[in-house]
């Protein structure tokens, strides 16, 4: 079966789904590092992508927000020159009742009897002006900086905003 769209899980609707120890079948996350780039240096300057919603980001579109900014950041600014943080993770279980398609399948759907659903994917809550991702860069590497994070900014289905600190 396809994955839905982002879409139908972007809205935080009824209680979360946290407690992974007393539910089987969740899959991993797909997003593993939460830290790139040069882990030991300090950077002076700061520069967040910062969620302009309440919203859940799915574990697939962080991940891919991640490589997106990681790939931009290696390509202009290298390998050595900045690092990149991840701040939120997705605890958040996400279920999804499933039914069947096509002919029959009338017969073997059973539409809202046991529709609690089963595990589909996990996504990080996300609350209005929260940071997602931070990059740590020097001053001559700002604009190339702000250009990754825009474009992994078109991965959340949040609308994203890019932001400075020093």
């Amino acid at each position: 079966m396809a994955r839905k769209p982002g879409s139908m899980y972007r809205y935080v609707r009824g209680q979360s789904t946290t407690r992974k120890e007393y539910m089987g079948g969740i899959p991993n996350p797909r997003i593993t590092q939460f830290v790139l780039g040069n882990k030991t240096d300090d950077f002076p300057l700061q520069i967040s992508l910062i969620a302009s919603e309440k919203c859940q980001v799915r574990h697939n579109s962080l991940e891919s927000a991640r490589i997106t900014a990681n790939r931009s950041l290696e390509k202009n600014v290298g390998t050595t020159n900045y690092r990149l943080r991840i701040h939120v993770y997705p605890h958040i279980v996400l279920r999804e009742n499933k039914q069947a398609t096509g002919a029959g399948a009338d017969r073997v759907s059973q539409g809202m009897r046991s529709a609690y659903g089963k595990n589909v994917g996990t996504a990080a809550k996300v609350e209005r002006n929260q940071k997602i991702m931070t990059v740590e860069t020097t001053e001559q590497f700002i604009e190339h900086s702000k250009e990754a994070l825009r474009k992994a900014g078109m991965k959340i289905t949040s609308p994203c905003v890019v932001s400075t600190v020093s």
